[in-house]
This record gives C-alpha cells, sequence and structure tokens, in this order.
C-alpha cells in the first residue's frame, strides 16, 4: 500500500482509459455468460477494485475475461438459469484462489519459460487486432477469433469507409501522439477525446449507446443438495482458470513494466474480489492482458489505477453513461489495434533466427495454440514440451558424462590407486542431480561402456545432490547386472539423502560396498583385487605343484 500515490496521474489516465476499454467488453461478456450485461459490469468493478487493492501486481487491470464466460455460459445452461447458484460458485472460486494463494500455488506459474510467454503475448496481440479489425471497416464480427476471421470476406465487401478513416485515425493519433504531451495526457487517452470529438461533428459511424445503470443488490451464497457437485466443480475451474489467467497477466506485466509480482498475494486478491463479485451479482473474473496493457501503456503502474478503473465503471453504472454511449466503437478499434501490435513480440521474432530453432519453433506453436485453440492449451502445451526437452537435454549431459569413463584422475593419489589397478576397475561419475530423464539409459550405457576385464564398478555420486526414484532403479539394474557378470560394485561420494533413497528403492543394497569418497572406494577395490591376485596365485602354485 505505501507506493499507493506514487504515480496519481499516470494511475488516473491509466485507470481511465482502461475503464473505458473496459466497458463495452464487460458489457459484452456479461451476456455472453447469460447472466447479462449489468452483471458483467459488476463483475468488472468488484474483481477490478478489491484485486487491484489486495493484490500481487500493482499495474493489473482485472475484470470478466473470456476462459471465465465459457465456464459461466455452460454453468448457466446446466443450471437452467438459476442465477442465486452461478452467484454462489463465483464465490466458491474466489474462496478457492484465496486458499491458493495461502498454499503458494501461484509459484509454479513464475516457471513458464520465455518462449512460452513470447507466443502467448504475440497470440494475444495476435487475436487483438483480428477481432478489431471488422469493426474497423464497421461490421460488428460474430465472437471469437475464428468468427472474426471467417467474416472478413463479408466485411471487406462492405466497407464503411466512415468507420475505418476514423478507426486509423485514432490509430495513427495514439502512434504519433508527441513524446511532450504524453507526459500530461497519454496517446491512446488523447486518441479515444480526440476521436470521439471527431465523430459527434463529422461522422455517422456506430457507438457504444444506452448502458444500463443501476446499484447492485446483495446475494448469499445458497445450497441445492442435488447440484452441489456441480457447482462445486464449476467453482474449482473457474478458480483454476482464473488463476492460470490472472498470473500468465501478471507476467506480462512484468514484462511490460520489468517488476515482479507477488503470486501468492495476486492469487488472495483475485479470491477476494470474486468473492465480493458473487456477493454483488457479479460474474467472475480474472487479470484481463489488454486493458493490462492498455493500462500501462497510458501510464499507470500502481494499484490505484486499477482501483481508478473500477470506480470509472462503477461511476457509469451510477449515471455517467451518456458521456461513454457516444464513443464510437471505431475509436475503441484503432486504440485497441495499437495495443495488439504492442503486444506483439517484436524485439524476440526479430532476433528469433539467430537463437536455438526449438525455442523459435515452441514459441510459434504457442502462438497458434493461442490464436486458434486458447489460451490455456496453449500455455498447458507449450509448459509440457519445454519441460519434456529440459528433461531430455539434461538427461543427454548426465549419460554423455556417463561415458567420460577417466583413465587418468585429477587427484595423484587417486590416479595412483586406478593405476595399480591396471584396467580392472570402472569408475562411472555422475554429474548434478540424477533424474528421470537419464534413468532410461543410465543401466545400459554402464553396461554399455564397462572396460573389458573390469572386476570392480565404482559408481560415484560425489557431485549427485538429489535422486528420485526412476534413478534409484536404474542403480538396481546396474547392481543386478554387475552381480550377474561377476563384478563387485562400489559406491562413493553419496549423500545421507541419496544412501538413503537407494536403501529403500535398491533390493541388492546389502550386496553393495558403499565409501565416504572415491579415494576409498578405489583403496578398497585395489586391496580387493591384490587378495583375488593373491589367492589366485596361490591356486595356480597348487595346481602346478600337484602336476609336478
Amino acid at each position: 500500500m505505501k507506493n499507493l500515490l506514487t504515480n496519481v496521474r499516470g494511475d488516473l489516465t491509466g485507470g481511465l482509459t482502461a475503464g473505458i476499454v473496459a466497458l463495452p467488453l464487460a458489457l459484452a461478456l456479461g451476456v455472453a455468460s447469460g447472466v447479462g450485461p449489468m452483471a458483467g459490469l459488476y463483475g468488472a468493478i468488484a474483481v477490478g477494485f478489491f484485486a487491484a487493492l489486495f493484490g500481487g501486481t500493482p499495474s493489473q487491470i482485472s475484470g470478466p475475461t473470456g476462459p471465465m464466460v465459457v465456464v459461466l455460459a455452460g454453468l448457466f445452461a446446466s443450471l437452467s438459469g438459476d442465477v442465486e447458484l452461478i452467484f454462489t460458485a463465483v464465490m466458491l472460486a474466489g474462496i478457492f484462489q484465496i486458499v491458493f494463494g495461502f498454499l503458494g500455488v501461484g509459484n509454479y506459474i513464475r516457471l513458464v519459460p520465455y518462449p512460452v510467454i513470447s507466443g502467448f503475448m504475440t497470440g494475444i496481440g495476435a487475436i487483438i487486432i483480428i477481432l478489431q479489425i471488422g469493426r474497423l471497416l464497421g461490421h460488428e464480427p460474430p465472437g471469437g477469433t475464428l468468427g472474426a476471421l471467417g467474416y472478413l470476406p463479408t466485411a471487406l465487401a462492405d466497407i464503411n469507409f466512415s468507420t475505418l478513416i476514423l478507426g486509423v485515425g485514432t490509430l495513427v493519433i495514439a502512434y504519433k501522439w508527441p513524446a511532450s504531451l504524453g507526459k500530461y495526457i497519454p496517446g491512446a487517452l488523447a486518441a479515444l477525446i480526440i476521436g470521439t470529438l471527431v465523430s459527434l461533428f463529422a461522422f455517422e459511424v456506430p457507438v457504444l449507446g444506452n448502458i444500463p445503470t443501476g446499484l447492485p443488490s446483495l446475494h448469499l451464497p445458497v445450497y441445492n443438495q442435488e447440484k452441489l457437485l456441480l457447482v462445486l466443480e464449476a467453482a474449482f475451474i473457474l478458480a483454476v482458470l482464473g488463476a492460470i489467467d490472472s498470473l500468465l497477466t501478471s507476467l506480462v506485466a512484468d514484462n511490460m513494466t520489468r517488476t515482479r509480482h507477488d503470486s501468492s498475494q495476486e492469487l488472495i486478491g483475485q479470491g477476494i474480489g470474486n468473492t465480493v463479485s458473487g456477493l454483488i451479482g457479479g460474474i467472475a473474473g480474472a487479470g484481463a492482458t489488454m486493458r493490462t496493457v492498455v493500462n500501462i501503456r497510458s501510464g499507470g503502474k500502481e494499484r490505484l489505477s486499477g482501483m481508478i478503473h473500477a470506480l470509472v465503471l462503477l461511476a457509469i453504472v451510477l449515471g455517467l453513461s451518456p458521456l461513454a454511449s457516444v464513443i464510437p466503437h471505431a475509436v475503441l478499434a484503432g486504440i485497441l489495434v495499437k495495443v495488439g501490435l504492442d503486444i506483439v513480440d517484436w524485439s524476440y521474432i526479430k532476433r528469433a533466427h539467430t537463437g536455438p530453432r526449438w525455442d523459435f519453433a515452441l514459441m510459434l506453436l504457442v502462438l497458434g495454440l493461442t490464436v486458434f485453440v486458447d489460451l490455456i492449451t496453449a500455455v498447458g502445451v507449450g509448459v509440457v514440451l519445454a519441460a519434456l526437452a529440459y528433461v531430455r537435454q539434461i538427461a543427454q549431459l548426465q549419460i554423455d558424462e556417463l561415458r567420460k569413463i577417466p583413465d587418468t584422475l585429477n587427484d595423484p593419489k587417486e590416479n595412483a590407486l586406478l593405476e595399480k589397478a591396471k584396467g580392472k576397475v570402472s569408475i562411472f561419475s555422475f554429474g548434478g542431480p540424477l533424474s528421470f530423464g537419464a534413468a532410461a539409459d543410465l543401466g545400459h550405457h554402464v553396461r554399455e561402456h564397462v572396460k573389458p576385464g573390469s572386476q570392480v564398478l565404482i559408481l560415484d555420486f560425489s557431485r549427485v545432490p538429489t535422486m528420485d526414484v526412476s534413478a534409484a532403479m536404474a542403480v538396481e539394474t546396474v547392481t543386478s547386472d554387475a552381480k550377474a557378470s561377476g563384478r563387485k560394485l562400489y559406491v562413493s561420494g553419496a549423500s545421507e539423502e541419496i544412501l538413503t533413497v537407494l536403501h529403500k528403492i535398491n533390493a541388492s543394497w546389502p550386496e553393495v560396498d558403499t565409501y565416504p569418497s572415491l579415494t576409498e572406494a578405489l583403496e578398497a577395490a585395489t586391496t580387493l583385487l591384490e587378495e583375488s591376485g593373491s589367492k589366485e596365485d596361490k591356486r595356480l602354485n597348487k595346481q602346478a605343484l600337484s602336476h609336478a
């Protein structure tokens, strides 16, 4: 709260612009949910205000979003339009998110790799632009990216040049607004005002029109045993979708503001916002990427901007709708096209050909899934593929390390002991955490690269901090192979944690000797070889005497 008043001018203009941009979206998403336009507005006000006040991403603007509305629309149909149960689900979703915040679930979203974020950002930018092209041409395209793309031939066949000129003019003003004036009034807000004023005197174009007004009423949670599981399931899905949506938007905000959000606090703030939203008859919301970008580009940096955005919507609800009702759709479309172009990660796209091809391919895949499927699928697929690629890379490094069977060692004492063994000792040194990625090939590579004539295998775990069950099972395979081939197996340098895992998992562990260091393992190996050599010499001598 200490930074609440450090950027008042920027937060005022950012919140005002975001509020105006949020207005038609809140109304439209409210209608799409089935609950009605006022529920969309109340949701934007409640989630927008309380998520900003209590959240962990100061510049973020929250409100109804597409993924949340899809779930709500399905719930509306399943409940036959019982709005009280829908508002109960929204409240429960908020409570779930508060619990997520206290459990620290949000910290895992920070692990999303940059190509996934870049593809997600660029995809969001592309969606914004695609959805506004029809409006620039004077039409209201169907919902969704594919619907808007499919409607383009129809729009191009019947262009409204008044809306096109007004929208393109707004876009030019937003881009070319002088930086010196931008200190006092951001380009987006200037474009909004100028475009609206010009439309009043020069153009006859579609405007936002009449906006419903009125105060919300209190909606206490209701209980219905027959529909309880359905409501709980929808609430949980809303909570998870809202958490992902919000924290991905937080990553976008971090990237734009060069700050770092508090994931747990953000989920708590979103949860409080959704709980209040359900109480006053609003739909569920989350961090909204487009509105957040509008806020940041217009100067908003602190949580005051999100609160002002909500208060602007509240003021409109309470009677200032005539001022907002004259804003042309084409003006908003021009502003949103600029927002979309700004979101596209041009800096990475320009340099992508110089980096790893896999990362660029991943970025393009996430981009395509974001535009043509949905955000959650895009990020989920992107993260899974990035994780699998990383595991494969690390596993390859671990296996490559195993192949480096040393002929000489850096430590003089160890090197002398190895030479003394005369090629009868094979050392396999593991580097870094030993994971399931390398486990599948571990036993195979030890079997393939053991020196011919080796009588002792030493597995050196000196540089291994952790080990999972898959790797421990692979070590059991190595143990069984050593036993079957008549070789002795030693383990050196393993920590207590690793020894505990091996002891509990490896059925042949009692037959494995462990040593604190590689030096001690080599000393034991050379002693064993000397003793076995002496026994063999005695046996040969005895055999020779018997023949004599």
